[in-house]
């Protein structure tokens, strides 16, 4: 007869600290809120209206999936508000409306709640959506075009794909202090590195996000900048300007240590931080997409319960 064990798929265990789904959410919206706001200040009526738009559909696709499916009403949990929110700060402010609908459909329809809803979701929501509007509407999804969003003209304006298309010399004009401190374009709450920053130290601090994924992944992203710097100074830009810009911090502290796609255990969690950090790199410095950070987050969901399969060993001995 079958043996019926060998059948069952199960996601992996979870890293409890004791704090309520509500409590984890409210952290996390106010730990993005900073960087969420700069981009508003920074871009202006378009941002906002943007990043509105994505909480409230992003909250709205969650109750009319869960009453259609006849499921139990989760948006008090608010985990679709920090979806939104998430998906929000990765967009261009001149994104048009229906393209914002339809990304947060998509993050929370088609990547989280087919798959059973809260907690059962093997990617990333923001990620997917994200990934697939880039892929459908390129350039709808070009940062340059926030530009015509700004109030203030600030010198750095700098985005990714000057380095890749036109090598370090892109570079000459523009300090990491004014990448640090917001000053460049990207995506509505993204920018501000210093915002980031203090966002994801506040989460490590509050036990709401693993400090080992976010540093591994940080790492990663440094390291191999670093190799392809050395190995071409012309051509590829130094481990500072990959750190400061697109969405890497958002990415170490937001999306790489979401509590359904990431391993719970040590050596996990390093590899899996690293490899999105490597991957992010490789994407950006030889890929076709000058932003690879969402496919890179959605390639280490994909291996993340192979790698959860890597576990301290067991205590005590067989006799």
């Amino acid at each position: 007869m079958t043996d019926r064990t060998k059948l069952v798929v199960s996601f992996a265990p979870f890293w409890h600290n004791g704090s309520r789904v509500t409590d984890r959410s409210r952290q996390i919206i106010l730990a993005a809120l900073p960087a969420a706001l700069f981009g508003v200040y920074r871009f202006g009526f378009g941002a906002l209206s943007v990043l509105a738009l994505a909480v409230s559909s992003a909250v709205m696709w969650e109750l009319a999936f869960t009453r259609l499916a006849k499921r139990p009403v989760s948006v008090g949990d608010g985990t679709a508000a920090v979806i939104g929110l998430l998906f929000g700060m990765m967009l261009p402010a001149s994104l048009p409306w229906w393209a914002v609908i339809t990304g947060t459909f998509l993050a929370i329809v088609v990547a989280r709640q087919i798959y059973g809803g809260i907690g059962a979701n093997p990617f990333n929501p923001a990620a997917v959506a994200v990934a697939i509007l880039m892929l459908a509407w390129k350039q709808r999804m070009d940062f340059d075009t926030a530009l015509a969003y700004s109030f203030f003209d600030f010198p750095a304006f700098f985005p990714l794909g000057a380095v890749k298309a036109f090598g370090t010399e892109a570079l000459r004009d523009v300090a990491l202090i004014d990448l640090f401190l917001g000053r460049q374009t990207g995506g509505i709450g993204t920018i501000c590195s210093a915002a980031l920053l203090a966002g994801g130290i506040y989460l490590i601090l509050r036990r709401v996000i693993r400090w080992e994924i976010a540093f591994s992944f940080l790492v990663g992203i440094a390291v191999t900048a670093f190799l392809f710097n050395l190995a071409n100074p012309v051509k590829f830009a130094p481990a500072g300007f990959h750190l400061l810009t697109g969405f890497s911090l958002l990415g170490a502290f937001f999306l790489a240590p979401d509590d359904a796609t990431s391993p719970v255990n040590l050596a996990p969690m390093l590899v899996y931080g690293a490899a999105g950090g490597v991957i992010t790199v490789l994407i950006r410095n030889i890929g076709a997409f000058s932003e690879g950070l969402v496919f890179a987050i959605l390639v280490i969901n994909l291996v993340q319960p192979l790698l959860d399969k890597i576990r301290p060993k067991a205590l005590g001995k067989v006799e």
